[in-house]
């Protein structure tokens, strides 16, 4: 079943690999038989469900989770079932990936108004009479 991310974009299941692993934490004797800790392994190298601008963006946002050969690696072990442990971990991959999906604005430069700058000037020259109000008073 592909990851779906919105409407337009859902990744297919050839681009995951799992790793099941055994996890500390509670669970009981559960733990020591049960493989239930997650590794998920999002193959991006491969990945044509998503524009190449998100995928660099992914990149970047990714941090210490991506690796050399460029697979995202997300490890989930909170849970006590390996289905759970599953669906969390699917959950935090598609949240990064709507993360990258988001276009950053871009910046447009603007200048001052004439009004601001005259705001800006008038506080200063208050501020400055106040300051020299408070030195020493000279009697000449």
């Amino acid at each position: 079943m592909p990851l779906i991310i919105s409407p337009e974009i859902a990744i297919p299941d050839d681009e995951f690999e799992w790793k099941f692993i055994r996890a500390s934490g509670p669970g009981g004797q559960n733990v020591n038989k049960v493989s239930s800790a997650v590794q998920l392994r999002f193959l991006l190298p491969q990945n044509t469900s998503l524009p190449v601008a998100a995928r660099n963006r992914l990149r970047r946002i990714a941090g210490q989770k991506i690796n050399d050969d460029g697979t995202i690696l997300i490890s989930a072990r909170s849970e006590r079932s390996q289905e759970q442990n599953r669906r969390e971990a699917l959950d935090r991959l598609a949240e990064l990936i709507r993360t990258a999906m988001i276009e950053p604005k871009i910046r447009k430069k603007t200048r001052p108004t004439k009004a601001s700058k005259e705001r800006r000037i008038d506080l200063k020259k208050r501020r400055g009479t106040t300051k020299q109000g408070r030195g020493t008073q000279r009697w000449d």
